[in-house]
């Protein structure tokens, strides 16, 4: 998967929920250490925020202008999917 690109001037936060310790947070952890660095740089001042909760199922949330939110289930995806899954939003 190519690096990730400029996201949409529409989405104003992503926010990313994941257990610190569980086995199905694995793939967002190494997505995060993976494409992180991409996802700022290329988006500077887009807030992207990471909260770690024992406990919680991985999952991704896209804030839009007006307050609209979409949110994806990252459970059973692997790192290539999860990628995907960002660059299609």
């Amino acid at each position: 998967m190519s690096a990730l690109k400029k996201f949409s001037p529409a989405l104003k936060e992503v926010r990313i929920h994941l257990c610190p310790h569980s086995n199905t947070s694995n793939p967002t952890r190494q997505f995060i250490e993976k494409y992180y660095l991409d996802m700022k740089r290329n988006n500077p001042n887009l807030p992207i925020l990471i909260r770690e909760c024992a406990g919680v199922k991985p999952k991704m949330w896209f804030r839009y202008e007006y307050g609209r939110e979409v949110d994806k289930d990252l459970t059973n995806l692997n790192v290539d999917q999860i990628g995907q899954l960002v660059k299609e939003i």
